[in-house]
């Protein structure tokens, strides 16, 4: 199973980190039963080990007037594949980039503070992108579900 490495009490931990990441240590150890410091071990043990990777704030974009929140999908010649990821990586209005298997090679989440500000991303970077074959833009209307890492 995907826990495998994580003991009992780290899924502990973690199930109550995701839900409050701003928990104290000393709530976590009540809740699971171990002080305060052997709370803060476990933790840093997690961070060290990668297990955690950020404490970050979501922002929702739909609630921010103008914000267009979309996707892409491009499919690249393979040549071409990590300079794209790089040129993309680096750009501040891409959020999120995953390569994919199946037709498509990356798929691209961007969100723009308003549509001068896509037309102008589109324009001047994804147009530009070389080894492209094929890409879809599709705005992002509503959000349904956005679970960002695993859930236990």
């Amino acid at each position: 199973m995907f826990l495998d490495g994580l003991d009992e009490l780290d899924q502990k931990i973690l199930t109550l980190l995701i839900h409050n990441a701003r928990m104290s240590y000393s709530d976590i150890g009540e809740q699971v039963g171990i002080s305060r410091v052997a709370v803060k071990m476990r933790i840093r043990s997690l961070e060290e080990r990668g297990v955690i990777e950020e404490y970050t704030t979501v922002i929702n974009p739909q609630k921010i007037s103008g914000a267009v929140s979309c996707y892409f999908e491009i499919e690249l010649h393979p040549d071409f594949l990590q300079n794209v990821i790089d040129q993309l990586y680096h750009h501040p209005i891409v959020t999120q980039i995953y390569r994919v298997t199946g037709k498509n090679k990356l798929h691209v989440h961007a969100i723009a503070a308003n549509q001068e500000e896509l037309d102008q991303f589109i324009c001047e970077t994804i147009d530009h992108l070389p080894g492209m074959e094929q890409i879809s833009c599709n705005i992002i209307l509503s959000r349904i579900k956005d679970i960002k890492g695993l859930r236990l």
